[in-house]
């Protein structure tokens, strides 16, 4: 069965916006939950610009599956290991971006990525790495050891949005989901999904999991949490 793990990011966005409390990340991440997300994604930044560390420390605390993704830094690593999530996705992070661009740079990061994977497996914690749909990375993360790779589908969604021709793109990604399963590496999919895009991707076997944060967030505007989630799984679980 595939799950969704809902990133619930943007809950926070819009609490910040008033330096306010309402709406609470953590009364979202129960009710997602209860409305049938399998997991709480949220991504600790290092600019703080919607989770915060308080955030972390309270979700964390919940019996709820948390994904916490982070940049691979060792202040950031620190503050995971403290916590301790119950899955980790190491993402690349750049401070004036206004949403991760791309998957990590496997190649320049072998050796940190690597040491950082290992920490995390000591202490029993699900690792992924984000990744751009290439072979190569889905080979270098098996060396790194990771359990996971989170496949960035930013390239094939904007093209489904946008009408454009989106077959070579998921030619790729198909490729590599089943590369890394043939590896023994789980596939997740995540980074700017919606209906259109998840229902596309959904059709690729070896895709265990998909991250779906600001769609989800923006539709619950207009028909609620409960009913967006609920047609998400529909896709994705029929």
């Amino acid at each position: 069965m595939k799950r969704l793990g809902v990133n619930i990011d943007h809950v926070a966005t819009v609490r910040n916006a008033r330096g306010e409390k309402h709406p609470d990340p953590l009364n979202i991440a129960r009710k997602a939950i209860k409305f049938g997300a399998d997991s709480i994604t949220i991504h600790l930044r290092e600019d703080r610009r919607h989770i915060k560390d308080e955030d972390l420390k309270k979700i964390s605390k919940l019996k709820i599956p948390l994904n916490l993704e982070i940049g691979c830094n060792q202040k950031m690593i620190e503050i995971a290991l403290r916590n301790k999530p119950n899955f980790i996705c190491l993402v690349p992070e750049k401070r004036r971006e206004l949403t991760t661009e791309g998957g990590l740079n496997i190649e320049k990061n072998f050796k940190k990525l690597k040491y950082f994977v290992k920490k995390f497996k000591k202490k029993k914690i699900r690792t992924s790495l984000f990744v751009n749909p290439n072979k190569k990375d889905i080979f270098n993360s098996k060396k790194i050891n990771t359990d996971c790779i989170e496949i960035h589908t930013g390239k094939i969604s904007n093209l489904i949005k946008n009408k454009k021709n989106y077959i070579n793109e998921l030619k790729k990604i198909k490729q590599c989901a089943k590369y890394a399963n043939s590896l023994g590496i789980e596939v997740h999919a995540g980074h700017g999904l919606d209906y259109k895009s998840t229902k596309v991707l959904a059709k690729i076997a070896e895709i265990k999991e998909f991250n779906i944060g600001h769609f989800i967030i923006g539709e619950a505007i207009s028909i609620g949490l409960k009913n967006v989630i609920k047609l998400i799984n529909k896709i994705i679980k029929n």
